[in-house]
């Protein structure tokens, strides 16, 4: 049992699996947030040019 304790201590192949979900959430949270921003002010824009027509 010691043993094993000891190996999964000294195994860091996790590690780099767990810090690549990491970059990839804050790449989707930075996109959605990006998405989110491009998206209103498209929505805003739209909105004068429809009120520009009336």
């Amino acid at each position: 049992m010691i043993t094993l304790l000891r190996n999964f201590r000294r195994d860091f192949s996790g590690a780099t699996s767990i810090e690549y979900a990491l970059i990839a959430s804050i790449i989707t949270i930075g996109t959605l947030v990006a998405y989110n921003t491009i998206g209103a002010n498209v929505d805003a824009k739209m909105q004068t040019a429809v009120s520009a027509f009336k």
